[in-house]
This record gives C-alpha cells, structure tokens and sequence, in this order.
C-alpha cells in the first residue's frame, strides 16, 4: 500500500490503514524521536503521541510535502515539547537510566575489547558527553542536526522538515559542527574524557 493510499484510507477512517502506517513509519518516528531526546522509552511515548496526533489531524494533511516528511515535522516538535516541558530535569538523569541500552547501541564492542572494563567504561563517558554538547546546542542547530546525522536526511529534506531554505539548513549544520567541535575540544583540553 502507498503512502497515497493510506492517506486516503486514513482519511476514511480505516484502522486497517492507521495499522500499516505505524508499521511502514514507526522506526522512522521512534528513531527521530530518540535522536532529539536520547532515551528510548520516551522514544517510544513520543512516537504513540505522534502517530494520534496523525490520526487526528489526518483530515488537515493537504499533501504539500511527502508524508514522511509530515511524520518527521511533527516528530521533531513533539520531541521539542518534550524537552521542554522536562527541562527541569536533567538529561543526565535520562542517559543514566538507559546507558547501558545506549552503549550497546552505539558502540558494538568486539569480544577483546568487552574483556577490558575500562573500555566499556570509557565508550559510556564519551556518549555522555557528546550527547551533552548536542543538547547544548541551540534548539535549530540541535534539530538540523539530528536529523542530518542520526536520521541521514539531505539538505532539502531537512529544509522541507523545518519550513526554512536549503541555505538556512547549511548555516545551521555548519554553526552546530563549529559549536560542538569548540565544546569537544574544550572537553578534550579539560581530559574530560
């Protein structure tokens, strides 16, 4: 089934089509989702308040950009609300609780370097720190961000995902890389690692 025709379906109402639309763009939503806020159960949380959101509004969506990149806007300012309504509590506290299902993620450690202790320790410390500068950044650049780097979008897609030119896009990827490589090399100089 198309993205056109579940659309259409969705428009009329059909669970048959909300189901085959969470299947065909769930990974792409959690995944957006996790990428902004960096714990896998709010992901997930997010990600149900996105596909109802969809749901609900279905009937607005008037087809202007590809349906993905409809999934990804409103993906990214949900995960946005999240943040801010949980800014009283540190990101910190979150990469805690799922650390350890992060590291396993993001670092696939070969057997010889499992052995060592220190390594995995070491490969925790250094996601907890670039995830810091990340969320250090302004709101725009984190967005773009992500989505170039978790998400692997073009320029254009991200453009057409935050409603701002191409330029705009390149001006913010390029500010985010300059603001996490003075943070990292701060941090490097500091031996925060």
């Amino acid at each position: 089934m198309s993205d056109q025709e579940i659309i259409e379906q969705l428009k009329q109402g059909s669970e048959a089509a909300f189901r085959k639309l969470v299947e065909s763009h769930q990974k792409l939503v959690v995944n957006t989702c996790f990428g902004m806020v960096h714990n896998r159960e709010d992901a997930e949380d997010i990600a149900q308040d996105v596909f109802i959101e969809v749901y609900r509004s279905i009937q607005q969506f008037r087809a202007d950009s590809k349906l993905s990149t409809w999934l990804y806007r409103i993906a990214v300012n949900r995960s946005l609300n999240h943040i801010r309504d949980n800014k009283k509590h540190k990101w910190f506290q979150s990469f805690e609780k799922d650390e350890e299902a992060k590291s396993r993620q993001l670092f696939q450690v070969e057997s010889s370097a499992a052995d060592n202790p220190g390594y995995e320790m070491e490969n925790k410390q250094r996601a907890a720190i670039l995830y810091g500068a990340i969320n250090s950044l302004p709101e725009n650049q984190k967005v773009a961000f992500t989505l170039n780097k978790y998400e692997d979008l073009s320029y254009q897609e991200i453009s057409e995902v935050m409603e701002m030119s191409v330029s705009s896009v390149e001006s913010l990827l390029f500010r985010a890389k300059k603001n996490l490589q003075k943070k990292l090399y701060q941090c490097y100089k500091k031996k925060c690692m």
